[in-house]
């Protein structure tokens, strides 16, 4: 079999993200090395065997593996098949230093809906425009992964409707502009995974979908007006028409253009 290296890697605006990284490896082998941030892993084919701590661990399907800054690790594949991975390494202003002696003690996570979190994370950090939504989820990643690693730390979240409404006043206020969600917790005077979720609880669906859906509502419109989709992308707040069109497709089925031709009647 032919060794395969493949990764891509970068750095999203998302704070706390301090890298994003992508590898396919069938033959290579990590040496034994430290990272100063910590390192969230999803395997998507294969498995990977790793010493941490002089203990060895692995990666079965739809495990999440989490391995704290500073402890020497290494890395390798299981068979001669290799395996497909996805990290984040996140800095200590996701996951504090408190925490790095629970996840020495377990660093592999069976859960299920951690996984799919992190999964759908990476979906919102692979494209430029969606960090609002990438920020929201690293929010919730972040909480659950404390909540695993220690339980007491995390205290129930009670729906709070009024700051729910206020959270939706704001999103609409900033619709063009867009607003991070550690400025809204500032505004707000808020945790971001208390506001991520009293404004799922009150709404039923979370900050980042209602602001999405506003743009392309607002979107629609203009399009029948007879706006081009290059212009009204920047108009209605996406990053570029590509954006747009992601968001419009997902939203109403059909790409901006093709919905701007139904309207017209000439």
């Amino acid at each position: 079999m032919v060794a395969r290296r493949e990764i891509s890697a970068w750095r999203p605006r998302v704070p706390g993200v301090v890298e994003v990284f992508h590898a396919h490896y069938t033959e290579y082998a990590y040496p034994m090395h430290v990272h100063e941030a910590w390192t969230l892993l999803i395997v998507d084919a294969g498995a990977v065997r790793y010493d941490l701590d002089r203990h060895e661990h692995g990666t079965p399907h739809d495990t999440v593996s989490l391995l704290p800054p500073y402890v020497p690790h290494n890395g390798s594949p299981v068979t001669e098949h290799g395996f497909r991975k996805r990290v984040l390494y996140l800095d200590l202003s996701r996951l504090d230093e408190s925490l790095i002696g629970p996840a020495v003690d377990g660093p592999d996570l069976r859960d299920p809906l951690l996984r799919l979190r992190v999964g759908q994370l990476h979906t919102a950090l692979a494209e430029p425009g969606d960090e609002f939504e990438a920020e929201s989820r690293l929010t919730l990643v972040a909480e659950r992964l404390r909540g695993r690693l220690r339980p007491r730390l995390v205290e129930e979240t009670r729906p709070d409707r009024t700051l729910a409404h206020r959270l939706r006043e704001l999103l609409d206020a900033r619709l063009v502009d867009g607003i991070s969600l550690d400025e809204a917790a500032r505004l707000l005077h808020a945790h971001p995974a208390h506001l991520v979720r009293a404004f799922g609880g009150a709404f039923g669906i979370a900050p980042h979908q209602y602001l999405m859906s506003r743009r392309v509502d607002r979107a629609r419109r203009l399009l029948l007006e007879g706006g081009r989709p290059s212009e009204v992308a920047t108009t209605t707040g996406f990053y570029d028409q590509s954006h747009l069109t992601r968001h419009f497709k997902r939203l109403v089925g059909v790409p901006p253009g093709r919905y701007a031709r139904t309207g017209r009647r000439d």
